[in-house]
């Protein structure tokens, strides 16, 4: 008979599946999995889910779930079972007020930090045990296991994502970002580098803590997009250099930097918000229209080499009550 194995798939050797099985053995054994305590009474999914509340910028159930594999059923009982804890902080997204945000609270951080401390340490003292080479090879090793495994599982790796404020260095990354990216992927000449850098610097030069951000994001501790909150007037802001790298492209990480400018902006009183884009630019063009932004100009214009169309776009804001002070 034919083999059922699908063209993508080769039927694994029965030496090579006990071996696997041997190594899970031992690696659970060796770290501890077996008769692990995680405190606060604790099973190993829910430690696992706190980690991630830990260290994603304020994800939605739906991603966690997706990314852990896990039941959305059984990831809702243990999402309430944190609440009734006071662990866990709910707001309602930017983009849908329908769907919230979750992070871990103060209360949640202290029951986690000790968790993550006795998880360093673990690691730590596996790791003491050997010379400084065999470290490395081991460490190499694990890469090489996870990469070869993400492919076969058809799971992509759990990434993390960190939104946080700039840092030296920051600024210069977003001229090079922004020159880089536009002259490989739309041909624009070193003019828009230019103005990327004149906005940078006068953000620099200019910036008001109380009125204006900066996010950088981080995917996986790597650097991979960025955008700007900028005073206009006490009503008015823009939101501007909105960028993000091939790398971290359709995980939703555009529409996530412009929700937080939008939440911003009305944190702080802003009654519209603006922006200025280009009609080649269709991926922020989308971005812009599912949370409401409106088109109010388009004009035609030669800049950065070539023919373009620049528009304007507008959100009209509410602001979140109690909050209608800028200073």
């Amino acid at each position: 008979m034919p083999s059922s194995t699908s063209a993508n798939q080769h039927a694994p050797d029965a030496r090579h599946v006990q071996a696997i099985r041997s190594f899970n053995r031992f690696y659970t054994q060796r770290i501890g999995v077996l008769s692990a305590s995680f405190g606060a009474d604790l099973s190993l999914t829910e430690a696992r889910v706190l980690y991630e509340l830990a260290y994603r910028d304020q994800p939605t159930a739906a991603e966690l779930g997706r990314d852990l594999a896990l039941d959305p059923g059984y990831l809702s009982r243990i999402l309430r079972r944190f609440e009734s804890r006071h662990w866990l902080e709910r707001t309602p997204s930017p983009a849908d007020a329908r769907v919230s945000l979750i992070k871990l609270s103060p209360e949640g951080q202290a029951v986690f930090m000790p968790l993550e401390e006795q998880s360093n340490a673990s690691a730590a003292s596996l790791l003491a045990k050997l010379a400084t080479g065999d470290q490395q090879t081991l460490v190499s090793a694990m890469a090489t296991l996870q990469r070869l495994m993400a492919p076969v599982t058809k799971e992509a790796a759990t990434r993390t994502v960190v939104l946080r404020d700039p840092q030296p260095g920051d600024m210069g990354w977003v001229v090079q970002q922004h020159g880089e990216i536009y002259a490989r992927e739309y041909g624009w000449n070193s003019d828009f580098e230019a103005l990327v850098a004149g906005i940078v610097q006068k953000f620099i030069s200019k910036f008001r803590p109380e009125a204006e951000k900066c996010w950088i994001a981080e995917l996986d501790g790597v650097k991979v997009g960025a955008v700007f909150v900028v005073r206009q007037s006490a009503t008015l802001c823009k939101l501007r250099m909105l960028i993000l790298t091939p790398e971290a492209r359709g995980l939703g990480l555009g529409g996530r930097l412009t929700d937080e400018c939008i939440a911003f902006a009305r944190s702080k009183g802003y009654k519209k918000m603006q922006l200025w884009t280009n009609s080649c630019l269709d991926a922020a063009r989308a971005i812009y229209t599912r949370r409401g932004f409106v088109l109010t100009k388009s004009e035609p214009y030669q800049g950065f080499g070539k023919d373009l169309v620049g528009e304007t776009w507008e959100l009209k804001l509410q602001t979140t009550q109690g909050k209608g002070k800028l200073f």
